[in-house]
């Protein structure tokens, strides 16, 4: 009776409410909403549309809060309706669970215990899918969403299409959500980690019924198709706007630069040796084998026994904002070393010819050799004098 007591005083300690979606769920709704009502009375149930017997069971329950509604739309938007009223009601988290009863309020205490551990986080109830019963499409779809899953956002998560989470709502209130089917518990999981809100799992049970008892609104095709459609367009702005505008907050952080030159200032490498490996990088940023300057860069700080971090770092001077510069700068260098030679601009219009592209090409390739030659020099006699005062006061 202590622990039940103590879990109730945590969920009006954290501001937790709990939500179940419903669809034609019936015969285990009632059961679902008394195990729950043992933690919290905050208990939202939506009811999405059903035509079974589910506002008998909701009557049951006076003091229960609850929306129904006569047309069924999906998960997803009962999920997001849910959201709502949880945030405007100024709870801070909410708990779903669903209502087929193949999920056990007794594990409720392990989201607690997560939350209070890790602090605010999306927490999945990962379920062990290898366990006897499972059907075979939701062990497919188990790994084919956590694989997706860490393609679009780096994270590994154990379980992505479970229905038993802890959701920060009060995190998610700035998100538009297009979604309102089953896709949209990747849509949100997704979105939440692009954030920055920390994914967290706790291992959970599950049931599943008799095949012949089982009740499923999951269509296999629709849905799976849904899904697939979703995550191509998360892919895509993944690869097109996500990795670069993480890569560019990285790069402007100040704790970034405050990790690299207080190792460098604390290793017992030479300042020479350093400002060799950051010159090496802006030579091989500016040179003009664009898609392979990384590998070729990396693969000669190995042969030359450089500082493969510092040549990393300062390779990547062509970050997509300075490309343009150094373009036009190499083109302008190489116009003044060919002399008469030289051609006035670029051409890129209809009367562009071989010859144009060939010639402009060479003006751009011996401009970049020797912007590169004076950025690594410039680079090289900057950086020593930098760490010599850097290390000087240090010491």
């Amino acid at each position: 009776m202590e622990r039940l007591d103590y879990y109730r005083d945590q969920f009006k300690e954290l501001n937790i409410c709990i939500i179940i979606p419903t669809y034609n769920n019936s015969g285990t709704l009632e059961k679902i909403i008394r195990d729950v009502s043992v933690f919290t009375d905050d208990i939202y149930v939506v009811n999405d549309g059903s035509t079974d017997k589910t506002n008998e069971v909701l009557n049951k329950f006076p003091k229960l809060r609850s929306l129904s509604y006569a047309e069924n739309v999906g998960k997803g938007w009962a999920l997001r309706k849910g959201f709502e009223w949880a945030i405007k009601a100024g709870f801070n988290y909410a708990i779903s669970i669903d209502s087929d009863g193949q999920h056990f309020a007794e594990d409720i205490p392990l989201f607690i215990d997560k939350l209070k551990e890790k602090g605010p986080a999306l927490i999945l109830g990962a379920r062990n899918m290898k366990q006897e019963g499972v059907p075979g499409k939701s062990s497919f779809g188990y790994k084919f969403s956590n694989f997706w899953f860490w393609v679009e956002t780096g994270v590994r998560a154990e379980d992505t299409q479970t229905g038993y989470r802890l959701y920060p709502v009060k995190l998610l209130r700035d998100l538009n959500f297009y979604t309102h089917k089953y896709e949209f518990e990747i849509e949100v999981l997704v979105r939440a980690s692009w954030k920055g809100i920390a994914i967290e799992s706790v291992p959970v049970k599950v049931y599943y019924s008799p095949k012949e008892t089982r009740i499923s609104h999951f269509r296999p095709f629709k849905d799976f198709s849904r899904i697939s459609v979703l995550n191509t367009f998360l892919v895509i702005i993944t690869l097109s706007y996500i990795i670069p505008r993480n890569f560019l907050r990285t790069l402007f952080d100040k704790k970034t630069y405050k990790k690299i030159v207080s190792k460098i200032v604390e290793s017992n490498e030479s300042k020479l040796h350093s400002s060799i490996s950051l010159a090496f990088g802006v030579f091989m940023g500016i040179l003009p084998i664009w898609g392979f300057q990384l590998i070729v860069a990396i693969l000669l700080s190995v042969v030359f026994r450089l500082n493969k971090l510092l040549v990393v770092l300062s390779a990547n001077i062509s970050i997509p904002p300075m490309i343009p510069l150094i373009v036009f700068l190499s083109y302008k260098l190489g116009g003044f070393m060919m002399g008469e030679n030289a051609g006035e601009q670029m051409l890129f219009d209809s009367k562009i010819t071989l010859d144009s592209v060939r010639s402009s090409f060479v003006q751009y390739a011996y401009g970049s050799v020797a912007l590169a030659s004076i950025g690594a020099i410039l680079t090289g006699f900057g950086s020593y004098l930098l760490l010599s005062l850097i290390k000087r006061k240090t010491a």
